[in-house]
C-alpha cells in the first residue's frame, strides 16, 4: 500500500521500507558508489570507518571500500597521513563535506556555489582533488564517503544529493556489519513469532492470545529477543528485526 497524503510514518515504517533494499554482501554497495561516482564527475571512491570510536586518542579511519586501483596503490596510505586527523577531528564537530584541492591542481576554487557550507582541507597534500562526506551513525558507524579526481566542481544539489546517498551506504554497511554479528545468536522461531507481532502493533495479551502461550512466555520471548538484539526496550528491539531482516 502507497504512502498516504497527511500520514505519519513511523520509525519503524521508514526501518521496513529501509529493507526492501538491504544489501546482501559488501559488493552489492559498488555499483551504487560507481554511479555516485559519475554524478560527481570523478575517478575514484573510497570508504572509510572510524575505529575505536570510544576512545579519542586512538581513533583511526580504516578503508573499507576503495577502487583507486593497483596503480594507486599508496594512496589510501598518503591520504591517511596527509588528512587523516583533520577528518577525525572534523567528524566529532561537523557534518559538512570537506574539499581539496590535489598538488596537481593547487590553485582549483573548489565548488564555488557551495563553499559556505564546504570546509576547505590544506590543498597540495596528496596528488588529487577530493570530496569527503562526514556521516555519523553512532559507535561503529561513523565515516566518510570519499570522492577524487581533477578539477572537481560539482553543483550545489548534486552535492546535497551525494551526501544523502554516502548517508545510505554507511547505514547499509553498518546493517551489514549487524547481520554478520547477530548470526551468531540468532532469534529462535517463537521470538521472531512474538517480535513480528509486537512490531504489528499487538500487546502482550493479544500475541499470547494468537500463540496460544501464557502473557509470562511472551514476555519471556520478547525480553530474550531484546537481549539477543543488544536493545534497550521492545521498540527498539522491533526496530533493529526489522532492519536486520528477522521480521518485515
Amino acid at each position: 500500500m502507497g504512502h498516504q497524503p497527511g500520514r505519519v510514518i513511523s520509525n519503524t515504517d521508514q526501518m521496513r521500507m529501509v529493507r526492501v533494499n538491504r544489501i546482501s554482501s559488501r559488493s552489492d554497495l559498488f555499483p551504487r558508489l560507481i554511479a555516485m561516482q559519475k554524478l560527481a564527475d570523478t575517478q575514484g571512491f573510497a570508504v572509510f570507518r572510524v575505529s575505536g570510536s570510544g576512545v579519542p586518542a586512538k581513533q583511526r579511519l580504516i578503508c573499507e571500500l576503495e577502487n583507486w586501483g593497483p596503480s594507486n596503490a599508496g594512496f589510501g596510505k598518503a591520504f591517511i597521513d596527509a588528512y587523516g586527523e583533520a577528518l577525525l577531528d572534523h567528524i566529532d564537530r561537523s557534518l559538512l563535506p570537506l574539499f581539496w584541492a590535489g598538488s596537481h591542481d593547487s590553485a582549483a576554487p573548489g565548488p564555488a556555489d557551495f563553499s559556505p557550507f564546504m570546509v576547505r582541507l590544506k590543498d597540495g597534500m596528496v596528488p588529487f582533488s577530493g570530496l569527503a562526506f562526514p556521516v555519523r551513525l553512532g559507535a561503529i558507524g561513523n565515516g566518510f564517503v570519499l570522492f577524487t579526481g581533477d578539477e572537481i566542481d560539482p553543483q550545489s544539489d548534486t552535492i546535497i544529493e551525494l551526501h544523502g546517498r554516502c548517508c545510505n551506504v554507511m547505514m547499509d554497511l553498518l546493517s551489514l556489519d549487524e547481520r554478520r554479528a547477530a548470526a551468531s545468536e540468532a532469534l529462535s522461531e517463537r521470538e521472531i513469532a512474538c517480535l513480528q507481532l509486537a512490531g504489528d502493533g499487538r500487546i502482550s495479551e493479544e500475541i499470547a492470545d494468537k500463540l496460544g502461550l501464557s502473557v509470562h512466555t511472551v514476555n519471556a520471548y520478547l525480553g530474550s529477543a531484546t537481549i539477543k538484539l543488544d536493545s534497550v526496550n521492545r521498540i527498539q528491539a522491533i526496530a533493529k528485526a526489522i532492519r536486520l531482516g528477522y521480521i518485515s
